[in-house]
Order: C-alpha cells, then structure tokens, then sequence
C-alpha cells in the first residue's frame, strides 16, 4: 500500500490534484476512527480528520517519502485532537488526591456498576463501558492506549506518531492500562 501511495504523492506534488482523493480514500475512515476515538464527539472527529488531511496536503512537500505516510498523518490527526482537547480541559483528574484524604485518588470515587444477567447484553454494556473508561482518562494516556489495543498499532508506530520515545510510549501504555483496569474495578 504504501508503495501506491508513494506514488500518488508524487503525482499530487506534479500537481495532480486527483490523486490526492486516492490518498484520502484509501485513509478516511481509519484516521476518522483514530480522531473519533481520542475526542469522543462524530462531529469533532469529522472536523479534525478533515483539517488533518488539508494539512497533510498543504504540507506534502514535507513528508520523507522515507517513512510511512500513514504515520505522518495519523501523526497530524493525532497533534489536532490533542489540542483540542487541551482546549477543553476537564475540572477534575481522575489521579488528583480527593481533598481531606490520606492519598486517596478520584478512582477511588468511581462506584461500580451492576452486570445485567443476559450475556449478550453484557457483552455490549462491557464494551461501551470500556470506551467510556477510555474516554475519562488523561489524554496523554488516552492517546497511546487508543492507537495500542483498539488501532492494534506496534509501540515504534505509536512513538513515531506522537513524535515522543519509544521509552515513554510503553510507560504510558502502562500506566494508562493500569488506570484503566483501576476505573474498571472488577468488571
């Protein structure tokens, strides 16, 4: 895929125009899903991919035809939903000591939600629950939790996205895991 990519990104940059709807094809819906995942809103994610590829157009002549394309986009979608969501910063963190406790976190708050008895239903509800959970967490594990186990993406791919090293991408993951399992309790 990326050879044919590497391809159209030379015909766009000869100032073939059409080629770029070929790029922004064989990307829209994964990077739409990347953007959707981190911001949690359709309408934001929309918003963001868009910008992400009008970026990525307008900055084409800066991509080292070296690396994945991909990476580099997912990169700039990735730097667009962390800054909006720097924008709309929450009252509260979850890791905050709650006031007037001996080190108690904002975890500790979260109450536990009853299992439904049908399987099914369950199921579902577990899943939803898991993406809200993901959702509440800080951003700077939100991020790498999202492109690690629901983008799948190898932790190199990860640090070269969020352009931080390879060191503080499995930190993070880690912690972002652990604050997860501790939001999720005993589900």
């Amino acid at each position: 895929m990326d050879t044919l990519i590497h391809k159209r990104i030379k015909q766009v940059l000869k100032g073939d125009q059409n080629a770029y709807s070929d790029i922004v094809n064989s990307y829209q819906q994964s990077l739409y899903h990347v953007c959707y995942r981190i911001v949690g809103n359709q309408q934001e994610a929309e918003d963001i991919a868009q910008e992400a590829f009008v970026r990525a157009y307008i900055n084409l002549h800066t991509f080292d035809p070296k690396r994945k394309f991909s990476t580099w986009l997912f990169r700039i979608a990735t730097n667009l939903c962390i800054d909006r969501l720097r924008k709309k910063k929450p009252d509260y963190y979850l890791d905050a000591e709650v006031p007037g406790t001996e080190g108690l976190d904002m975890y500790s708050q979260i109450a536990s939600e009853e299992r439904l008895p049908d399987e099914e239903v369950e199921r579902m509800e577990l899943k939803e629950r898991i993406h809200y959970e993901i959702g509440r967490l800080p951003e700077k594990y939100r991020t790498v939790v999202i492109l690690k186990y629901i983008e799948e993406l190898p932790l190199q791919e990860i640090s070269d996205i969020l352009e931080i090293p390879l060191g503080t991408v499995k930190t993070r993951v880690h912690r972002g895991r652990e604050a997860l399992r501790k939001q999720l309790g005993d589900v």
